[in-house]
């Protein structure tokens, strides 16, 4: 079986307080809001994240997205309004922070997943 995209869906709550948010985690509007409550960011040629409106697992999903530089993402992000935790170890040369969205979904920026 072969696969082509991989679509991560973030569960929330409230689907403007959230694509609000991802709007600002992403620096740009969604690039596609196909159909009432989901909103779609494709942040790689083949890997989109969905938020949608799904209040009974909101708060559920653990989202991890590469960095080429974790110090970069984490000002950018400051800069937009979106604080990351403390920068934690994750082998040889692996580093990772996380934030949160609004129902509490954990978006975790990881720099080096491969060098560890």
């Amino acid at each position: 079986m072969a696969f082509s995209s991989v679509l991560a869906v973030a569960p929330v709550k409230d689907i403007d307080v959230a694509a609000a948010w991802y709007e600002r985690l992403f620096g740009r509007q969604a690039d596609a809001r196909p159909m009432d409550g989901l909103a779609d960011w494709h942040i790689a040629p083949s890997g989109w994240v969905q938020v949608f409106r799904s209040p009974e697992h909101a708060g559920s999903t653990l989202l991890n997205l590469v960095v080429d530089d974790l110090d970069e993402a984490i000002s950018d992000l400051a800069g937009r309004g979106i604080t990351a935790g403390e920068i934690q170890p994750g082998g040889r040369t692996v580093r990772f922070s996380a934030v949160h969205d609004p129902d509490g979904n954990r978006v975790t920026l990881i720099e080096n997943p491969v060098s560890s």
